[in-house]
């Protein structure tokens, strides 16, 4: 159905506007789309006749089928002129019954009285504040939820806001705790490492001298180590502070300062009168019987962390230990070279033979003591020359060394060849000492004979230089160590010495080395001889052992006791 009006005053514009609102009543358009139908109607024909000119209205219904209808409404100026001024307004709304029939919707043949006007436009307005009070509830109703929902959120973010903070508490509760591991995991490893740098010295020197590096700066800005003992022979006295007086009379850790320290452990004191701002920790270094001195430290900064505290008298009391230990070594080992020295023998002066002797003690550990050397003649004139080696190290080996020594002589008193005397040694050790072996190889030069007799027992062999320059080793069936459970019959061996020859004799210390065992060093001993000049032999044989053993110490560890023992046949014999 098709309804159109021209428009061209206000009567007929009323007209047409209760027209459409009662058509599209009719067809069922709700009341909140035809209210807006209507008004916006109402705004485009105010705008027509305030332009002028004719105008037609148009209502146009369709029909819907399958389909819901429409309601389309245009309004278009008659006169084409005025459609570049003025565009066509269109507007189309759903009509739910858009198939029934329509009557009375003809536009009224004259204008409408107000009071009718007003009835039709209560009428919708009456529906469209139904709507609007439908509307309200609604937005009452999302009002109250958004209220509960903000109520939710607030709650929410102040759930969330407390599961923050404990969340941030326990993160910083986790990262102070891991600080503490990692402090307490380093304070672990610098005593370990420290330890095992001051107990890896035998020289107590060494050990006072490194203390003040490994602290300095970490755990004290200045060290200073008191020994009680020994100090006054080395350097000028020095004012000590009183608390470390009282440190050494007490044997407790004190603090000086200006304030109370607070460290456990320790005592405080009073600020030192040599400097009353400095914090000050005296820490004893205690041994068994007494403290053997006091380690006082000044902070790194305004003062100590109780458990850093704690870990430098741990320190102080492994730093006591090996000082301790060093000083008692070096005691030993003073005492042990001194009695070996004293036990070797001078050389004695045999015409036609000259002898140089050579004797280094141990620098590594406590390894002196087991190695010795020996020279002197039996009644019937020939020289005995003797070169041995006692296991074990220290004050005992070297006891054992005088006591072989001595008997070795007194056998030899009786004569007796080379095999002979280390088989009468075997047995003496033996019984003397079960547990205790020696090595030794003992050479027999006869002036009124070209022949050298030697004998071995476990040692390593002589090394013999020719006058033609060629080096032989003498290593024929030598006897086993002295002093095992083994009854044994050592032999003798001989070989020809014509003027010019060298013999050298020697101790494990020179040639042995751990990587490489024992006969590339007795190689690298004949090189050495056999690159000596006969001339130097013949005239500085004591030179000739400098430049032996100068190559041969060159890698050497000094671990050991080194022996040698050189016997040149003088030229001047022939």
């Amino acid at each position: 159905m098709k309804r159109t009006w021209q428009i061209d005053d206000v009567t007929e514009a009323a007209r047409a506007r209760i027209a459409t609102a009662r058509l599209a009543a009719a067809y069922g358009v709700p009341a909140l789309d035809r209210t807006r139908l209507t008004t916006a109607l109402s705004a485009q024909l105010r705008q027509c006749l305030t332009k002028g000119g004719t105008w037609l209205l148009t209502l146009d219904v369709t029909a819907g089928g399958a389909e819901p209808g429409a309601l389309h409404v245009s309004l278009v100026p008659c006169d084409p002129a005025q459609s570049a001024a003025q565009p066509p307004w269109r507007a189309t709304v759903d009509c739910p019954g858009a198939a029934a029939p329509v009557d009375g919707c003809e536009p009224p043949d004259e204008a409408p009285e107000p009071a009718e006007s007003l009835l039709w436009a209560d009428e919708d307005t009456a529906v469209v504040l139904e709507k609007l009070a439908d509307q309200e509830e609604l937005v009452a109703f999302h009002r109250e939820e958004l209220h509960q929902t903000n109520q939710g959120v607030v709650a929410l973010h102040a759930e969330l806001d407390a599961a923050g903070r404990a969340q941030r508490e326990a993160f910083a509760a986790e990262r102070k705790a891991r600080r503490e591991a990692e402090k307490a995991s380093r304070r672990l490893t610098f005593l370990a490492n420290t330890s095992a740098v001051l107990t890896s010295s035998l020289n107590h020197e060494e050990i006072v001298r490194r203390l003040p590096e490994l602290l300095v700066p970490e755990y004290a800005r200045s060290v200073d180590v008191w020994l009680f003992d020994g100090d006054g022979d080395r350097q000028p006295p020095t004012p000590h502070p009183a608390a470390a007086v009282v440190a050494a009379r007490t044997g407790r850790p004190q603090y000086a300062g200006p304030g109370p320290g607070g460290l456990p452990g320790v005592d405080d004191q009073p600020p030192s009168a040599l400097d009353p701002e400095l914090p000050l920790l005296c820490i004893p270094l205690p041994t068994r019987r007494a403290p053997l001195g006091v380690l006082t430290l000044a902070p790194p900064g305004d003062g100590w962390d109780p458990d850093d505290a704690v870990m430098l008298i741990e320190l102080a009391r492994r730093a006591s230990i090996a000082i301790d230990n060093a000083r008692r070594f070096e005691h030993h080992r003073d005492i042990a070279e001194t009695l070996q020295r004293a036990l070797l023998t001078d050389l004695p002066t045999t015409p036609g033979l000259r002898l140089a002797a050579r004797y280094l003690p141990a620098t590594h550990g406590l390894n002196i003591g087991g190695d010795w050397y020996d020279a002197f003649r039996q009644p019937d004139g020939s020289l005995i020359t003797v070169i041995g080696d006692v296991t074990g190290h220290g004050l005992h080996a070297a006891v054992m060394m005088s006591q072989l020594r001595t008997a070795l002589r007194a056998y030899a008193v009786d004569g007796g060849s080379p095999g002979t005397l280390l088989t009468r040694l075997h047995t003496f050790l033996h019984h003397l000492q079960p547990d205790l072996y020696a090595t030794a190889v003992i050479a027999r030069f006869h002036p009124a004979e070209p022949t050298l007799t030697w004998a071995a027992a476990g040692h390593p062999p002589p090394v013999l230089r020719t006058p033609d320059g060629r080096v032989h080793t003498l290593d024929q069936k030598p006897g086993a160590m002295l002093g095992i459970p083994l009854h044994q019959e050592i032999d003798d061996h001989t070989v020809s010495l014509p003027p010019g020859s060298t013999l050298a004799l020697y101790t494990d210390g020179l040639v042995e080395r751990r990587a490489q065992g024992i006969d590339p060093g007795i190689t690298r001993l004949a090189h050495a001889l056999e690159d000596l000049p006969p001339h130097a032999l013949e005239g500085d044989l004591d030179g000739s052992a400098d430049r032996i053993l100068d190559p041969l110490l060159s890698d050497s560890e000094r671990d050991d006791d080194i022996c040698l023992l050189l016997c040149h046949i003088a030229t001047d014999l022939a």
